[in-house]
């Protein structure tokens, strides 16, 4: 069964929702396939890094508020074995972190890439949409440090993620994460592992059924 990930990698939800997948996966005997597909929550372009918590204060009405909703998402993360430093992080646009994951993808270091994205942003307070920390964090997962500069200083990949990014609102993908199942059943949000898992053997009912 494939499994496509509609996902943003300064997402929160996205990472809690990464891992309650893989945990459910550890009690499914079926074989599955991972696509991970793009999402920005915010494509509004970054003129400069600032603070993550500064960013979402604008976004959501005031320091306060901002600070609760990290305060809870890290309480959340914690369950599910991810320290979060909202505190640390940096606001980005995530356009070329994407197309360092299609990148990946061809290259079969995907999964790999998209954790350590998810690390760079969350807890090392690095700024995913530079170019260069893109192509340092492309080298510690094995890719050839080379090619990821020449990709993304190229157009390479640019109109690919584009379409992607538009075909996700077209099927109607709003938040995030999103699980699509066999490319026909859709998973919205960070479910817990035994609602994923219950997903899973259903589809796959539906699917030997057919």
């Amino acid at each position: 069964m494939e499994i496509e990930i509609y996902a943003d990698v300064v997402c929160p939800w996205c990472w809690i929702g990464k891992r309650r997948l893989e945990q459910a996966l550890e009690s499914y005997d079926g074989e599955v396939t991972v696509r991970y597909r793009p999402f920005q929550l915010d494509p509004t372009p970054v003129t400069e890094p600032k603070p993550l918590v500064e960013a979402l204060s604008a976004k959501f009405g005031g320091r306060e508020r901002a600070e609760g909703m990290a305060t809870h998402v890290t309480q959340v993360a914690a369950t599910v074995g991810i320290d979060m430093h909202f505190d640390r992080a940096v606001a980005a646009n995530t356009f070329e972190a994407h197309r360092l994951v299609r990148f990946a993808t061809e290259r079969g270091r995907a999964a790999e890439l998209v954790e350590r994205l998810y690390r760079a942003h969350f807890q090392d307070g690095i700024d995913v949409g530079s170019t260069d920390a893109l192509v340092k964090l492309a080298t510690e997962v094995g890719l050839d440090e080379t090619e990821a500069r020449q990709y993304l200083e190229s157009n390479l990949g640019r109109r690919e993620v584009a379409a992607d990014l538009s075909a996700a609102h077209q099927l109607g993908v709003s938040s995030v994460p999103t699980f699509v199942l066999a490319g026909k059943y859709a998973v919205t949000g960070a479910q817990e592992p035994e609602t994923l898992l219950a997903a899973l053997r259903e589809v796959e009912q539906r699917e030997s059924a057919e």
